[in-house]
């Protein structure tokens, strides 16, 4: 997986921002990629710090951009662009004060096009990855909502599933239905998670996936009643009409979705059911545990959570992350 991926980034190089210039793993991942040519990089943190922190931890950075945003020549572009995409919302002070961290400094400067896409979330949350993304660059046209995938990859076993996709394991809680002011609904929970099930497709290409996609549920076809069955339900016809060419079926059980002999047992005829490789889930609940059970017990590498529906490539990594996951989600960010 990672050789196409490679391959990919190598035929159209990009530039990445780091938000954490000075973390140990991340410049180990940095040095990485210089030293293999994959991509520009450009670290976030005061000049002095981010040297003294590679010299210390043996790291060549050569070739890494090293800006800080107490510094930065065009600070007051930035703040006036977030003026005006804040619209009213932040006064001048209050976007310098937030440009000034790491992490909306760097979600400014892939805004205004300086790097293509950011990494972060080594030492912040993922709500303080996923709010400046939110707030500057937002959804991409037709999007309401970011998500998430995670991309699960192991050696041997049915060549269908090695390299699998499930979502969304880690941003939206449930799927709840918007209401206007006179309570009617204005975006339905289905809705919502079909967008999720749409950009959750198109991610798993990216990994080279031929996606086959389950909107997951403790019901086939109907045999249950209650919990998220009819949410399942309505998401999957609302995904196959947001993108009819898209193999989707739902609302299913796992053993329908992954074993062919159950599969076309509970649902005849499914062009989905027994050989699904891509996974939607009702709530973060089940997706969250869903992916951790085949993290830890089906001997798969998880590498994510890759965030769906925003308009450019912006990741987190977990605060508990190494060099070498650093280093992965450097390229799978890269690539998308």
């Amino acid at each position: 997986m990672f050789t196409k991926l490679i391959e990919k980034v190598k035929s159209q190089p990009k530039t990445i921002v780091f938000t954490e210039g000075t973390d140990a793993r991340i410049q180990e991942a940095a040095s990485r990629l210089l030293a293999e040519k994959l991509m520009g990089v450009i670290l976030v943190g005061k000049v002095d710090e981010v040297n003294a922190a590679a010299k210390d931890g043996g790291f060549d950075i050569t070739g890494a951009e090293i800006l800080d945003p107490e510094t930065y020549e065009g600070m007051q572009e930035m703040i006036d662009t977030m003026v005006e995409l804040r619209k009213g919302k932040m006064t001048p002070e209050e976007c310098k004060d937030n440009l000034l961290k790491g992490n909306y400094f760097g979600t400014m400067l892939v805004k205004m096009g300086k790097a293509d896409c950011l990494l972060g979330g080594a030492t912040y949350s993922t709500a303080d990855t996923i709010r400046p993304a939110l707030q500057l660059v937002k959804t991409k046209p037709g999007s309401h909502l970011v998500g998430s995938c995670f991309i699960l990859n192991r050696e041997g076993g049915d060549e269908n599933l090695r390299t699998i996709a499930m979502g969304d394991c880690a941003v939206n809680i449930d799927y709840k239905d918007d209401l206007d002011k006179d309570g009617n609904v204005k975006f339905s929970g289905a809705q919502k998670l079909a967008e999720v099930a749409v950009e959750i497709e198109h991610c798993a290409r990216t990994f080279g996936i031929d996606p086959k996609v389950a909107m997951l549920s403790f019901s086939t076809k109907g045999s249950g009643k209650g919990g998220t069955v009819a949410l399942s339900a309505e998401a999957a016809k609302i995904a196959k009409e947001l993108n009819p060419d898209m193999a989707l079926d739902g609302e299913m059980q796992f053993d329908a979705a992954v074993s062919p002999t159950v599969g076309q047992l509970k649902f005849p005829g499914s062009p989905v059911a027994g050989y699904a490789n891509t996974f939607v889930f009702p709530c973060i609940e089940a997706g969250n545990i869903g992916y951790k059970i085949a993290q830890r017990l089906g001997g798969y590498a998880a590498y994510g959570p890759v965030l769906t529906g925003l308009n450019a490539p912006i990741n987190d990594l977990s605060r508990g992350c190494d060099a070498e996951e650093v280093y992965k989600m450097s390229i799978i960010t890269a690539a998308l």
